[in-house]
């Protein structure tokens, strides 16, 4: 089984910056692509960005320009730098990962974990 934690949550001014972190730990095989995804009160969760183990990103037209999605293989770490922010971006933001994981019998398994969520919120 994986286990994904969120850090870098907290609040920031408008037009500020943020960076949250996402690491994946356990019986990893391989992870393919990680997303970030965000949900504000009220709102379904929603896509913000994602990436692939080559490196393609996607983004949500609402973020594109301002935040840029990076991985790094080695440490099953996934980052997001979030800039220009606003009052919109405020949300908890939650880590997913999908790929394989080993089970108890040392075999594959689909992987299709998520973290706790980490609070963003954007005021002054």
């Amino acid at each position: 089984q994986v286990q994904l934690v969120e850090s870098g949550g907290g609040l920031v001014q408008p037009g500020g910056s943020l960076r949250l972190s996402c690491v994946a730990s356990g019986r990893i095989f391989a992870i393919n692509r990680m997303g970030w995804y965000r949900q504000a009160p009220g709102k379904q969760r929603e896509l913000v960005a994602d990436i692939n183990s080559s490196g393609s990103t996607n983004y949500a037209d609402s973020v594109k320009g301002r935040f840029t999605i990076s991985r790094d293989n080695a440490k099953n770490t996934v980052y997001l730098q979030m800039s220009s922010l606003n009052p919109e971006d405020t949300a908890v933001y939650y880590c997913n990962a999908e790929g394989f994981f080993y089970n108890d019998y040392g075999r594959r398994n689909p992987l299709d974990a998520w973290g706790q969520g980490t609070l963003v919120t954007v005021s002054s």
